[in-house]
C-alpha cells in the first residue's frame, strides 16, 4: 500500500509530507484548496506528462516521493521481474525531480524510464481520476474489465493466443513478400542476386577493418612518426648530453665510492637498473627507426580495401557483422525466391495452421469470457441496487469482428437500463455523467474482490450526487476499504465522515505567497471539517450537531461491517 507521499515545490505546494494508513483515507477542503495538485503530484511521479511550469514560482526543482510497503510474495516476485532492485524490506520508493528542462525518475534508487514506471505503477495501485468514469463511453475497454474479472484462466488463454497470434501475423508478413507477378519476381532475383554476389567477392573477414584502420593511420602519419621517435632517440642517446650519456657518468660516480659506504649500495643498484631500462628503450626506438618504412604500394592496398568496406558498410550495415547477418537473409530470400511457388504453397498451409490455432483459442477465450460475463452482469447489478440504482438491469452482450487479433475475436457492449419499462440500451448513450460515476464505482468494487491491487485512489468519484444516494456510496467506498486500502479526496460530507484517517488541504497566504499544505486531523476536527463541508462558512451548533452524529453513525455502520 501507499504508506507515504512526499512533495517539494510543486506548484502551490511548498512541501507536505503525508503518512496514509490501511483502510479508509479522505482528503477534504475548499474549492482550489490544491485538492488537484496533490492527485497531479502523485500521477507525475507515476510517468504521468508534467512541464516546467508545475515547479512552484522561484524553486530550482520540483520533487515528488511515493512510498509503497508490499504485503504480497507475489508482487514482490513481479516488480523483480520488472528490474525493482533493493526489494529485501519489502518497500518502493518512486521519486521524480522536475527540473526546468528535464525530469530524473528513480525507483529504488534506480533510474527508470517513463515507460518501467508505468509498468512498475500498475502492479502498485489504481487512480480513479475525476473524468475516469468516461471511458465507459468507449467499447474498447470493456474487454478489459471482463478479462480482468475472469482471472487466471482468460489471461492462461490470452497468452497463448498472443503466441499464436504472433506467429499467423508473421506468417502473413511473411506471404506479402510473395505476392508478385514474374517480372516483379525476376527483378528482385536479379537484385538479389547483385546484393549477395557483391559481399561474397568483398571475402571479408571479421575483424578486418579494424586493423586496416589501424594501417591506414600509421601510413597517413608515418612522417610525424619518424620526426618524433628520431628526436626522442637524439634525446636519449645520440647527443654529448644525451640522457644514457649523463646516466652512464651518474653511474660511474657512484660507484666509485660504493666501497667506502656501504648503504650507497642500494641507491648504485637503483641507477644500474635506471642505465639498462634506458639502454633497452633505446635499443628498442633504434630497431623502430630502422624497420620503420612507407611502402606507396602497400598504403594504396589498404586505402583501397578501406575504401571499399566502407562503401559495403554504407549499403549493408554499419560494421563486418552487421553486412555478413544482412548477407545471410538475402542468401535466404534468393533461396526462397528461387523455389517462389513451392514456397508459397508451403506459406499458405502454414498460414491455415496457425490461423486454425488461433481460431481455436478465440473460441476456448470467447467461452470463458461468457461465462464470466454472466457472473459479472449479476455482480454489477447487485452493486449497483447498493448504490441507489433501484430498478436497474445490466447485460453484456458480444458480437464477433470481422478479423481476430491478440486479444481475440470478441467484440463486446455493457448494455444498461436504469428506469423501470425501458429496454437496455448501450451504457455509452443512456448514462448521465453522475450515473456513469456511480457506474464505474460497481465495477471499481467488483473487481476490487477479485485482483489483489493494493491501493485505490478516487478523485472526486462523488461529482453530481448527493441525498441518499451520497450515502450509500460512502458505504461502497468503505466496504471496498475494508479489502484494500483507499484513498478518497471528496467534497461531500457523507463519504467524509467515513473515514479511518482524515486530511484537511488548505491554501494560505505566508508572506505575501501562497501556499497550499496537507495536515492530519484528530477525530473533533474531523468533526469540524465534515460541519464546514454540510453547513459552509456557517457552523452553527446544529450543523455540529449533525456533524456528529454522522460520525458516530459511520463508527457504527463500521463496527457492525466488521462483526
Amino acid at each position: 500500500m501507499l504508506v507515504n507521499l512526499h512533495v517539494k515545490n510543486l506548484a502551490l505546494i511548498e512541501e507536505a509530507d503525508i503518512n496514509f494508513e490501511d483502510g479508509f483515507n479522505i482528503l477534504t477542503g475548499e474549492t482550489g484548496a490544491g485538492k488537484s495538485i496533490l492527485i497531479g503530484s502523485i500521477n507525475v511521479a507515476l510517468g504521468g506528462r508534467v512541464n516546467g511550469d508545475f515547479i512552484r514560482k522561484g524553486a530550482e526543482y520540483g520533487l515528488c516521493e511515493l512510498t509503497f510497503r508490499i504485503a504480497s510474495e507475489k508482487k514482490i516476485a513481479v516488480l523483480k521481474k520488472l528490474d525493482v532492485v533493493d526489494l529485501e524490506e519489502n518497500t518502493v520508493l518512486i521519486s521524480r525531480k522536475i527540473l526546468p528542462n528535464r525530469t530524473v525518475l528513480k525507483v529504488n534508487g534506480e533510474t527508470k524510464t517513463i515507460s518501467e514506471v508505468r509498468e512498475i505503477a500498475a502492479v502498485l495501485i489504481d487512480i480513479h481520476g475525476q473524468h475516469e468514469h468516461q471511458s465507459l463511453m468507449n467499447k474498447s475497454n470493456y474487454v478489459e474489465i471482463l478479462d480482468r474479472y475472469s482471472g487466471g484462466a482468460c489471461q492462461h488463454v490470452k497468452e497463448r493466443l498472443k503466441e499464436r497470434y504472433n506467429v499467423y501475423s508473421d506468417i502473413k508478413n511473411r506471404l506479402s513478400e510473395y505476392d508478385m507477378d514474374a517480372e516483379q519476381l525476376n527483378r528482385e532475383i536479379s537484385y538479389l542476386e547483385f546484393e549477395t554476389k557483391e559481399i561474397e567477392d568483398a571475402a571479408l573477414t571479421a575483424g578486418e577493418d579494424e586493423e586496416l584502420e589501424a594501417a591506414f593511420k600509421k601510413y597517413n602519419n608515418s612522417k610525424k612518426i619518424m620526426e618524433n621517435i628520431g628526436e626522442a632517440y637524439r634525446l636519449l642517446a645520440e647527443d654529448g648530453e644525451s640522457v644514457s650519456s649523463r646516466i652512464s657518468r651518474a653511474y660511474k660516480n657512484i660507484f666509485a665510492v660504493t666501497e667506502y659506504d656501504k648503504s650507497l649500495e642500494g641507491i648504485f643498484d637503483q641507477i644500474r637498473d635506471i642505465e639498462d631500462l634506458v639502454n633497452g628503450l633505446n635499443s628498442d626506438l633504434s630497431e623502430y627507426i630502422s624497420d620503420m618504412e612507407y611502402d606507396e604500394e602497400e598504403y594504396s592496398t589498404v586505402s583501397e580495401r578501406l575504401s571499399l568496406l566502407n562503401r559495403l558498410k554504407q549499403k549493408y550495415g554499419n560494421t563486418i557483422d552487421d553486412i555478413m547477418v544482412y548477407y545471410e537473409q538475402q542468401v535466404k530470400k534468393l533461396t526462397a525466391f528461387k523455389n517462389y511457388d513451392e514456397n508459397k504453397t508451403k506459406l499458405f498451409k502454414e498460414l491455415e495452421t496457425a490461423e486454425g490455432q488461433a481460431l481455436a483459442l478465440c473460441r476456448e477465450l470467447s467461452e470463458i469470457r461468457k461465462a464470466a460475463a454472466k457472473t459479472l452482469s449479476a455482480d454489477i447489478i447487485t452493486a449497483l441496487r447498493e448504490l441507489n440504482f433501484l430498478d436497474v438491469r445490466f447485460e453484456i452482450s458480444f458480437s464477433e469482428t470481422n478479423q481476430f487479433h491478440a486479444d481475440g475475436f470478441d467484440e463486446i457492449d455493457f448494455v444498461i437500463s436504469t428506469n423501470p419499462g425501458e429496454d437496455v440500451r448501450p451504457l455509452s448513450k443512456v448514462a448521465s455523467g453522475g450515473e456513469l460515476s456511480r457506474i464505474m464505482l460497481a465495477i471499481k468494487a467488483v473487481l476490487a474482490d477479485k485482483d489483489d491491487m493494493e491501493s485505490l485512489i478516487f478523485d472526486e468519484i462523488d461529482t453530481g450526487i448527493s441525498g441518499r444516494t451520497a450515502q450509500m456510496v460512502s458505504v461502497k467506498m468503505n466496504e471496498i476499504s475494508r479489502i484494500h486500502q483507499v484513498i478518497c479526496i471528496t467534497h461531500l460530507p457523507q463519504i467524509a465522515s467515513m473515514a479511518d484517517e482524515h486530511f484537511l488541504i488548505e491554501k494560505n497566504v505566508n508572506n505575501g505567497s501562497t501556499v497550499t499544505t496537507i495536515r492530519h486531523l484528530s477525530g473533533d476536527e474531523s468533526v469540524m471539517e465534515i460541519a464546514r463541508l454540510l453547513g459552509g462558512v456557517s457552523i452553527t451548533e446544529t450543523v455540529l450537531k449533525n456533524a456528529k452524529e454522522m460520525k458516530d453513525l459511520a463508527l457504527c455502520s463500521k463496527n457492525t461491517k466488521m462483526i
